[in-house]
């Protein structure tokens, strides 16, 4: 629910709703719940959504208006979403990445939904040919994150 209710605070308030709505989730997320490492898990996936959204607005996927960008590509707000995400790879998520074929239809489905849902929300225009990327990106975003986290071993699924 935490993560539901950070999306809706960044896709709706903008950026600095959503800087205050992710510190709190997030934090909340690393007293409460995390596991022991877990914070390299929600920094990756920050740098990851940098450079996947962000090379996606370069190559001109979104279209934010005069929306301020951090390091001139992202809304902060949009940028925050990665790492809330990150929140449910080890809990809510956890089922998942044990059924690579349903993890990877999930990812192309719903990874794509998402955007086109916050686009809609945040006035984002997408580019025609963004959703179809999106859904290759989250499917193999979620491939990954099967051979990674899918063994059961947590020793290595913190590493």
């Amino acid at each position: 629910m935490a993560f539901e209710l950070g999306w809706m605070a960044c896709v709706l308030g903008g950026s600095w709703i959503a800087a205050l709505a992710a510190s709190v989730v997030l934090t909340l997320h690393l007293a409460w719940q995390a596991r022991p490492g877990e914070w390299r898990w929600l920094v990756g996936f920050a740098a990851l959504g940098l450079v996947v959204d962000g090379g996606l607005t370069l190559a001109g996927g979104f279209d934010f208006g005069d929306q301020p960008l951090v390091f001139g590509v992202l809304p902060l707000w949009m940028w925050l979403l990665w790492p809330l995400f990150a929140t449910l790879l080890h809990h809510s998520l956890a089922w998942l990445w044990q059924r690579p074929w349903l993890a990877v239809l999930g990812g192309a489905i719903s990874g794509p939904a998402s955007y086109f849902a916050g686009a809609r929300l945040a006035d984002v225009a997408l580019a025609p040919w963004l959703l179809p990327a999106q859904a290759l990106v989250w499917g193999l975003l979620c491939l990954w994150l099967t051979v990674r986290l899918g063994r059961g071993d947590r020793r290595t699924s913190l590493a």
